[in-house]
């Protein structure tokens, strides 16, 4: 199957709105409004609108749609009113939400081409530029363009989109609308290529496959690739990663992308670093049956990262960028790690085996000490880590843990401009003693009190003097209800701000002297 879904899909028109020929033009409208947002359009409508509007069928509510057609002189077949809520609290989060509600109900209507209207609201603060807005449609309706129906062999939800529009009325500014689109276009599309990889089955997506399929997206996108089989592995001491992967009949893998412009300075270098478990078991320290088909998606901070690295060299990131995938699966096996055991890493520290089903940090602690091997300066690492975040924090966010404070700040504002909602969690020193081993340097686990916080920990004893964050996706990663702007299944959380961030160079803290490589 293809991984690929046409940048063209996305465009800027700056032509008059009747002139667009789409199947469904998309107007937002906010609460309280009375009257037709658009000049003309009441009366192509031969008087709906109005109607709609004055009977509260159109009340601008969050994401709720009015359909009407279009009958005459405008060359839309019909329009949709999307309700963008409250002018006072409308956000990006919310036109990107809304551009994706509109694409998603077009498809359940077999319609194919969609035309988005940027428009503000008459009253009210609105904090973002219009390149902002453009981009973040172009994002919103490249989501609707991605269908998780992989093996499905009828009823597959609608047809794909095959013209998305951003349509704007500022023509003096078309120049950056036009390259705020495109830029939303390649983000959109490679979150859908992370959901891909998440969506696919286990017995499909070994670590070999998953090591294909990255090392084929990476070279599409014009990235260097390395892929360290077993026996590199081993070469490494990569202790952590090998003791996972030794229940499984599956060899393990190192997934190893760069983005190394030829202008970019020495420092910083951002190191991105990926869980890549292809299915989790628990190991000998087994889940229980139920859900556990899940955990196939337990590979998704590795599928964000190779995605992000995608769009970073798409998007031509001005610093140079290494990313670490590594990728096993966590099987029970006569030959797998047992509660009690003793694993030291590439780095050599030493980790005590508390719980088998903690997998996930050791490999990342593996990945870690290789990112500032190949010279990373500014860490950050992606992971379905614990359920203990989706205790604290539920399915609305994802968990941030990071040092220095500016750092974690910096991560904390991408994500959240990007669309991926995150919460700072702390990282006192007492979590450190719930990891303390009385055999080795640490436990891989510290009990169920505070479980995201130890983990975290964990990973921070592999992240050296490097300015580090850890995002805990294990409750965002997955969408196990629909909602009008997110289809069921998986969310490509992460990509976008991992992407964006290599764009923010300027304000990353300081490099520690003897770190640059």
């Amino acid at each position: 199957m293809s991984l690929r879904v046409s940048t063209s899909l996305a465009r800027l028109s700056v032509e008059p709105l009747p002139s667009i020929e789409t199947d469904l033009l998309v107007v937002p409208i906010f609460e309280g409004e009375t009257r037709a947002p658009i000049d003309g359009l009441d009366g192509a409508a031969a008087g709906e609108i109005s109607r709609a509007l004055a009977s509260g069928e159109a009340a601008g509510r969050p994401f709720e749609l009015f359909f009407t057609p279009l009958v005459r002189d405008w060359k839309a077949r019909r329009v949709a009113l999307a309700g963008a809520g409250k002018a006072q609290t409308y956000d990006l989060e919310r036109l990107r939400r809304l551009a994706t509600a509109a694409a998603l109900a077009a498809r359940q209507r077999r319609l194919t081409r969609i035309a988005f209207v940027l428009r503000r609201p008459d009253r009210g603060p609105v904090g973002f530029t219009d390149p902002q807005a453009a981009q973040a449609v172009a994002e919103g309706l490249m989501a609707g363009a991605y269908n998780a129906g992989l093996y499905k062999t009828a009823d597959r939800g609608g047809p794909p989109p095959t013209d998305l529009v951003v349509a704007a009325h500022a023509a003096d500014s078309a120049g950056a609308l036009a390259a705020a689109v495109e830029r939303g276009a390649v983000l959109g599309e490679s979150v859908n290529i992370a959901k891909h990889l998440c969506d696919e089955p286990s017995n499909v997506l070994t670590p070999r496959v998953f090591a294909d399929r990255a090392a084929a997206i990476a070279r599409d996108a014009g990235l260097s690739v390395q892929i360290l089989d077993e026996q590199a592995i081993a070469q490494m001491r990569m202790g952590l990663l090998l003791g996972v992967a030794r229940g499984s009949a599956e060899p393990p893998r190192v997934i190893v992308l760069r983005h190394d412009p030829p202008s970019a300075p020495a420092a910083p270098v951002l190191g991105l670093v990926g869980k890549g478990i292809t299915f989790d078991t628990g190991g000998i320290s087994i889940k229980p049956a139920d859900g556990m088909e899940r955990m196939k998606d337990d590979m998704a901070g590795g599928a964000a990262v190779i995605c992000a690295m995608r769009a970073i060299s798409l998007l031509g990131a001005p610093i140079r960028v290494v990313a670490v995938v590594p990728t096993t699966e966590n099987m029970p096996g006569g030959r797998a790690i047992k509660p009690g055991d003793v694993l030291t890493g590439a780095s050599g520290k030493t980790v005590e085996v508390i719980n088998t089903d903690a997998e996930g940090r050791l490999i990342l602690g593996d990945g870690l000490w290789y990112a500032q091997e190949l010279g990373a300066t500014h860490l950050v690492d992606v992971a379905t880590l614990t359920g203990a975040c989706v205790v604290a924090l539920g399915k609305a966010a994802s968990g941030l843990f990071g040092t220095p404070d500016d750092w974690r700040d910096l991560v904390e504002q991408t994500a959240l401009t990007a669309g991926d909602r995150c919460w700072p969690l702390p990282l006192y020193d007492e979590y450190t003693d719930q990891i303390r081993s009385d055999v080795a340097d640490i436990m891989n686990s510290g009990g169920r009190p505070a479980g995201a916080c130890t983990a975290a920990m964990f990973l921070k004893e592999f992240a050296g003097d490097r300015s580090w964050c850890h995002l805990d996706i294990a409750g965002t990663a997955w969408a196990e209800d629909g909602k009008p702007y997110l289809a069921k299944g998986a969310t490509g959380v992460a990509v976008r701000t991992l992407a964006e961030l290599a764009f923010s160079a300027d304000r990353y803290p300081a490099v520690p002297a003897g770190s640059i490589q």
